[in-house]
Parts: structure tokens; C-alpha cells; sequence
């Protein structure tokens, strides 16, 4: 007796073009939510210096300050760029839920894609 043949379902071309849109769509949505309810960045911190208004009292050596003036930068314009640095500091609590929330759903994947694979592979191989 033959083996039964395996055929996957066929998608039409405008189906194909709905799920890679829906997914764009989706893949943005992940990306961009954060920021726009304002959960993602710690914001920012300003260094303190001595002098905002000379290269020498923002740090600056002469190479950097030859940079700085390049870019037609003047020690007040360039003064915001210089002392404003991102704040790197991060919740565990969050980070530990973040790393519960994937780890569970690769499990749950693992868990109800394993039937499927099973009957796949039975369909196409025979029983074991």
C-alpha cells in the first residue's frame, strides 16, 4: 500500500500579501508601542562642568574642539551634545518577567507544535 502523499494548503497570492502586511504591521506595532506609552528609555542625565562656555571647561582637547568647529559647532551651541549622556540603568523585576514571558512562550510553542510535527511526520514516514 502507498504511502499517503503530504500537500500543503495553498495560499493565494493576495493571502500571501495580507500575512506579510498583517506581520509588518504587527513587528512595528511591537517596536513603537513601547516607546509611545513611554516604557522604554531611562531618559537622560547631564554631566556637571565647570565651564559651558570654553572647549577646555566642557573636556574638550584641541583635536575634538577642531571637530567641534568643523561642524560649525561653538562651545554654548555644542554644550548640550557634550554633557547630556543616556541613563543605562534597567529594573530587574522587569527584566526577570521579560525573560519568564519568552522562555514560556517558546514552551507553549514547543508544547502544542510537538502534535503537529508528530502527525506530519506520521503521515508522511508511517507509524514508528
Amino acid at each position: 500500500m502507498a504511502k499517503p502523499h503530504y500537500e500543503p494548503p495553498k495560499q493565494s497570492v493576495a493571502g500571501q500579501l495580507f500575512d506579510s502586511l498583517f506581520l509588518l504591521v504587527l513587528v512595528f506595532a511591537a517596536l513603537f508601542t513601547p516607546l509611545y506609552l513611554k516604557l522604554a528609555g531611562g531618559g537622560k542625565t547631564e554631566l556637571a562642568v565647570a565651564d559651558k562656555t570654553t572647549w577646555a571647561g566642557l573636556g574638550q582637547n584641541a583635536v575634538q574642539q577642531a571637530q567641534w568647529e568643523k561642524l560649525g559647532m561653538t562651545p554654548e551651541s555644542a554644550a548640550g551634545i557634550i554633557t547630556s549622556r543616556f541613563d543605562y540603568s534597567f529594573d530587574l523585576a522587569g527584566l526577570g518577567l521579560t525573560i519568564l514571558v519568552v522562555v514560556g512562550y517558546f514552551l507553549l510553542l514547543f508544547h502544542f507544535s510537538k502534535a503537529e510535527y508528530a502527525d506530519v511526520i506520521e503521515e508522511r514516514f508511517g507509524k514508528k
